[in-house]
């Protein structure tokens, strides 16, 4: 299967290393503009002249509305298509039914993907008015999933009476451009979350952990896929950082670090000064940094593995780097690949190998990093897989 790459893009220019301080709610979200139209142009625009297959859009709690910044890329773009994530809970399946089909009319055709999030952090599903239980909300978003496409594919109007939602004559007149409807992708590494997951989701992402603990989750959701008569496709999220040679990629790795080091503990101050305005010194965690790694600081198994891999060591498999999940307190994907082009594709292409066929690829300054992964790292990837691929088929064939 020919590799699918996606890229990810914000309103405005930031990341560990640039742009404002900001930790959810707790640092003024006044530095600079929030949303900046020039700077969602460039990179969505860098990211369709590079070859990336998608850009996902993120979701929180207090940023800025993913569905308009899809709009906005689509529009400003020609073939680069979204990946927008939608937390479940707070708009009714119905209308996220007919809003997803109609974006996906509108916009060059089939172009829509929706990511699946259903949020391991408390304070950012209470700060929408969320206070579902956590493996609750797994449940609420396998019936949302089951809804969508119910709505996209049935051609007249049904009655459902589940646990979360409840409808009399649901129907939508406008359906996906493609007959299979509109991709979900889906994440989560709890034991209900894969059951959920292999239920329902087209694509299982991960966040970048060891190849040995990728291929332990991948054989978990099969496993389950199977025993529902499904298959499930597979992505990993991963950092590159790329340079001429190696040695000048951790060299360039080190200097990320020590540059997000010193952002977090200015972060850390400013968190500390407003201690009795909000409670917690990770504030919503639901942004850059979090400044706290207290694994019981939140439900997200996921976010939980990371931090106790990073504690662990530095370096996984020769070049997947731990730091910066470390200094985060893996505030989102933050694990990083490290090296000379050639080596960072080869080492994503080991995950390819291991029934990974889509990569989530965003870099540490995020628009020049994209310009920069098309032209050196994402041909690579394409080869490779493509020989991959080949050899497959001709061993296969013998």
């Amino acid at each position: 299967m020919p590799v699918e790459i996606i890229g990810m893009v914000g309103t405005r220019d930031a990341s560990e290393i640039k742009g404002p301080l900001v930790d959810g709610p707790v640092v003024d979200w006044t530095e600079g503009p929030v949303v900046d139209p020039q700077y969602l142009t460039r990179i969505s625009k860098a990211h369709d002249e590079a070859g990336f297959d998608r850009v996902l859009i993120g979701y929180g709690a207090v940023g800025p509305e993913g569905w308009a910044i899809a709009s906005a890329v689509l529009h400003q773009t020609k073939q680069l298509k979204v990946l927008v994530a939608h937390r479940p809970g707070h708009v009714q399946p119905v209308v996220l039914a007919r809003a997803a089909a109609t974006l996906d009319h509108l916009t060059g055709g089939g172009r829509v993907a929706i990511h699946m999030i259903t949020g391991g952090d408390e304070a950012d599903q209470r700060r929408e008015g969320d206070f579902v239980r956590h493996d609750d909300r797994y449940r609420r978003t396998g019936e949302t999933m089951s809804l969508l496409r119910r709505m996209w594919s049935q051609a007249d109007p049904f009655d459902h009476d589940g646990e979360f939602h409840r409808y009399e004559g649901a129907f939508t007149s406008v359906k996906p451009v493609h007959p299979g409807g509109i991709p979900l992708y889906f994440a989560g590494a709890s034991e209900t979350a894969v059951e959920v997951g292999a239920v329902h989701a087209d694509v299982y992402a991960f966040w970048g952990e060891p190849r040995a603990a990728i291929a332990g989750r991948i054989a978990a959701v099969d496993q389950a896929a199977a025993r529902h008569g499904r298959t499930v496709r597979y992505s990993v999220s991963l950092r590159p950082i790329i340079a001429d040679t190696e040695k000048e990629a951790w060299e360039r790795a080190e200097w990320i670090a020590s540059t997000a080091e010193a952002r977090i503990a200015e972060l850390k101050q400013r968190v500390e000064g407003r201690r009795n305005a909000y409670s917690g010194l990770g504030g919503g965690r639901n942004a850059t940094f979090s400044v706290d790694r207290d694994l019981n600081a939140t439900t997200s198994v996921g976010r939980q593995r990371l931090i106790e891999l990073a504690q662990d060591k530095d370096v996984y498999d020769e070049r997947l780097w731990m730091r910066i999940a470390n200094l985060t307190g893996a505030a989102g994907n933050s694990t990083a690949l490290v090296g000379s082009p050639e080596q960072v594709a080869e080492a994503l292409l080991r995950y390819y190998d291991l029934g990974v066929t889509t990569l989530l690829l965003r870099g540490f300054d995020p628009l020049d990093d994209a310009v920069d992964f098309g032209s050196r790292l994402l041909p690579l990837l394409r080869t490779g897989a493509a020989a991959r691929d080949a050899q497959r088929e001709s061993e296969s064939a013998s």
